[in-house]
């Protein structure tokens, strides 16, 4: 572990500073060290962060022994990767709001490891369930590693699958690494870290939360070169995880659906979009690559350089956004057009806007019942 590990531990515990606030406050500060350390003039001074948050900040390094902190990961096999590591992995460097760090138990695959996301509907059909199990048998033959969240339904099914055909796979969680919710799932982590990884942005002792689910699916498919969708309705949280891929440049399959299931919607939708039309492994092989640098840059570019800032899929599934009053409300609210819920430094970095000004349209938004603070400083439109 490394001298500076215990500050990125500590401002991972602080509520209200995410990957665009910690940056700066490193950029300012020269280091996460004197970041962590800086004094409330210091930090007031420095107009990173509001004064909620820099209470917030101190709170939590007056509340917080760093070395029990890193005592507790040692203890419970957990191995946390930096962005200032070597070792963190090139695709999720290259995503606009990449996680600070990660708490990985297991091992991750190389950068050269070709990494598909497999997701879709928890209330998977029969239909569903088969033709996961048919595609990731496939794809494991082909040494494709799988990726995918640990809910039941489809991703617990392709989880499973390679699991019973002795590949790899990574399950991305919503929670602390000591969170996991009922015996079944905790059973099926066990053995995905034993031939794979269990990775989370969450510290120990942090439960599931709705507003989790956002930020998780854009690991999921900041991991991946592409992302399957198998089965969703037309809200499934699968939309919003193919809708992070294409921000990341990612490539994004769908398998069809009979056009009357509810649990189609989604995917038929996204292959209205331009999704793959997805049956079998082949439709997706030939045109996955591990993504590197490059590849992700132009990507980003293609989808930054639309007309509305906002992705083909989130103009399909989203037809109508409330009246805004200003192009700031107009940028933030089509920001959140979609989304599940959206941290503040998340929309910084989608409406490219100071922190300052989204703050304060956010409030007035929050006023106007335009939008709705779900948790600290995450935001959700109001449908």
């Amino acid at each position: 572990m490394t001298s500076d590990l215990r500050y990125w531990v500590g401002f991972n515990r602080t509520k209200g500073i995410g990957p665009v606030r910690l940056r700066a406050l490193i950029d300012h500060f020269g280091s996460i060290e004197a970041a962590w350390k800086a004094s409330d003039a210091a930090l007031r001074a420095a107009q990173i962060l509001d004064q909620r948050t820099i209470q917030s900040l101190l709170t939590t390094r007056s509340s917080t022994d760093l070395d029990v902190e890193l005592s507790r990961l040692a203890i419970a096999n957990v191995t946390v990767i930096t962005l200032a590591d070597a070792g963190y992995p090139v695709a999720l460097r290259q995503i606009p709001d990449p996680p600070p760090l990660l708490y990985v138990r297991g091992e991750l695959p190389d950068d050269d490891a070709l990494i598909l996301a497999v997701v879709g509907t928890r209330r998977a059909t029969s239909y569903g369930k088969q033709m996961t199990q048919n595609i990731v048998r496939e794809l494991v033959a082909r040494k494709v590693v799988i990726i995918s969240g640990v809910a039941r339904g489809v991703d617990v099914v392709a989880l499973q699958t390679v699991l019973n055909q002795g590949g790899r796979c990574i399950c991305v969680l919503p929670c602390g690494l000591d969170q996991i919710p009922t015996k079944e799932t905790r059973k099926l982590a066990q053995a995905i870290a034993q031939e794979g990884a269990v990775v989370t942005e969450f510290p120990l002792g942090v439960g599931a939360d709705r507003t989790h689910y956002h930020p998780r699916n854009r690991i999921i498919s900041g991991l991946s070169a592409g992302v399957l969708v198998v089965e969703a309705g037309e809200r499934s949280g699968a939309l919003i995880t193919a809708d992070h891929a294409l921000e990341q440049g990612r490539d994004v399959f769908a398998v069809p659906g009979n056009a009357v299931s509810a649990m189609s919607v989604g995917t038929n939708l996204l292959i209205q979009a331009g999704a793959k039309v997805t049956l079998s492994a082949d439709d997706i092989v030939d045109e996955l690559r591990p993504p590197t640098a490059t590849s992700l840059q132009s990507g980003l570019t293609q989808r930054r350089s639309s007309a509305d800032g906002s992705s083909m899929i989130r103009r399909s599934l989203v037809p109508q956004m409330p009246a805004t009053e200003t192009p700031e409300e107009g940028k933030i609210v089509a920001a959140l057009a979609g989304a599940e819920s959206l941290h503040i430094d998340e929309i910084a970095i989608a409406v490219d806007m100071p922190m300052a000004k989204v703050s304060a349209t956010l409030s007035i938004l929050t006023i106007r019942g335009v939008v709705q603070e779900t948790g600290i400083q995450q935001y959700v439109l109001i449908s």
